[in-house]
């Protein structure tokens, strides 16, 4: 564990000097910027360790429940959040989900992660949700009726039809993310999803993965997302198929963390700028 921590600080020095060659300063009446602020307690004194709280947010349709995990400064505004699957058949990004939340948390920004967006899926193995519907064709971005249901991308009756889908909508319109990561597989690839080209390139880095465009797909809950919140940026990230090893757990929980702290900089770097 200690050789762990000394190469995320090595990586973290190694990200500062990363952004300062590859994001562009805010330009006066430009985007918004995410400020580094120190946790603080509720009396306005500094926070002596950072918080940990879990929040259900829900059921899926088979009354399975959907968690979020709350990492860091709980005061913070604009998170970086994760979604560990959205297809029942991908589900190696909950093994990431979960490393991120047992381990110590963040002590500035914070970090929202849902291990398992589709509870239902993982446990029958199949890529849709409890109803047959793909979760991903499932948002109100150039939503249209896709296939029949429990075929693979079955779209559902309309736009946000399914539970699972208004519990992840509800969560980022209120928690309003800078950075939204939704793992899938097989690819071993980032997407060019449409938000900060910086910043997929930057997670692509850490990550160890090449950057890519895929296919847009109406509904697809990552371009909802860059559409409805400007200013932000939601990736996807396709992970190797199969079982995630220890190592690439490790990595890729430690690549997020560092994408943290990189949005945590302080004024003048410009996050919300789209390369």
């Amino acid at each position: 564990m200690t050789r762990r921590w000394l190469l995320l600080a090595v990586g973290v020095a190694a990200v500062g000097v990363i952004l300062a060659l590859a994001i562009e300063p805010a330009r006066p009446g430009g985007g918004r910027t995410f400020q580094a602020r120190q946790p603080t307690s509720r009396h306005g004194g500094e926070r002596e360790t950072p918080s940990r709280k879990k929040l259900v947010l829900g059921a899926s349709v088979r009354h399975r429940p959907i968690f979020a995990v709350l990492l860091g400064d709980l005061d913070a505004t604009r998170p970086l959040l994760v979604f560990g699957d959205i297809h029942g058949d991908e589900p190696a990004g909950i093994a990431i989900a979960r490393d991120l939340y047992r381990d110590r948390p963040p002590r500035s920004g914070l970090l929202v992660t849902v291990p398992d967006l589709n509870p239902d899926g993982v446990a029958a193995r199949t890529r849709q949700n409890g109803r047959g519907v793909d979760l991903n064709r499932n948002f109100p971005w150039h939503w249209r009726p896709l296939e029949r249901r429990g075929d693979p991308q079955y779209s559902g009756p309309h736009p946000l039809s399914e539970p699972e889908s208004r519990l992840a909508r509800s969560l980022i319109l209120r928690r309003r993310p800078m950075i939204t990561i939704w793992f899938h597989q097989p690819l071993a690839l980032v997407d060019e999803s449409g938000g900060n080209r910086k910043i997929e390139t930057l997670a692509a880095h850490l990550m160890h993965l090449p950057l890519r465009r895929l296919t847009r797909y109406p509904g697809s809950a990552a371009s909802w997302q860059n559409h409805r919140l400007r200013g932000s940026t939601a990736m996807v990230v396709e992970l190797p198929a199969g079982k995630p090893s220890r190592r690439l757990i490790e990595r890729d929980s430690d690549a997020i963390r560092a994408l943290l702290r990189a949005s945590a900089l302080p004024p003048g770097i410009n996050l919300s700028h789209r390369g």
